[in-house]
């Protein structure tokens, strides 16, 4: 099984010069907790950085940061770790894992964002004594501040 097979695809994106009050509220209209930031037309949207529900508590509202003069730039993390529309299960756990992410941005051979691939998302299609290893690995960063 692919990363294609279990991916959502066309996942909604931002610029990196989005308000960040857009983007939250992005995040709420669609109910997801990133984003990916692209550059790029409409057809050939590059991954240039991801941003995080997190990223914006924690670099801007705890910081006592004004979000209405941020920008999505301001608060992402980059560059993002992706990975590639034909990547096994196995090789998107494993970038999680090494990156201590819980999503990743899922790009076509050439580089341009297809889809978004999520902790849960792999969950769901892999044996369950092997959950709560993902889980775990992938958690270790987040005491850290990685998200």
């Amino acid at each position: 099984m692919q990363i294609n097979d279990i991916m959502t695809a066309d996942p909604a994106c931002c610029r990196s010069e989005t308000p960040l009050h857009e983007v939250a509220k992005l995040m709420l209209e669609r109910d997801c907790g990133a984003l990916p930031v692209v550059a790029g037309d409409e057809q050939l949207r590059t991954v240039i950085g991801v941003i995080t529900d997190r990223d914006i508590a924690t670099r801007h509202v705890a910081a006592r940061r004004d979000p209405d003069q941020a920008k999505a730039c301001d608060a992402m993390t980059h560059p993002a770790a992706v990975v590639s529309q034909f990547s096994s299960i196995e090789e998107g756990l494993r970038l999680m894992t090494f990156n201590q992410v819980r999503r990743l941005p899922v790009v076509d051979h050439a580089g341009v964002l297809v889809g978004m691939i999520s902790q849960a998302d792999i969950a769901r299609h892999i044996p369950a004594p092997e959950v709560g290893a993902l889980v775990s690995e992938v958690s270790k960063g987040f005491d850290q501040g990685h998200g």
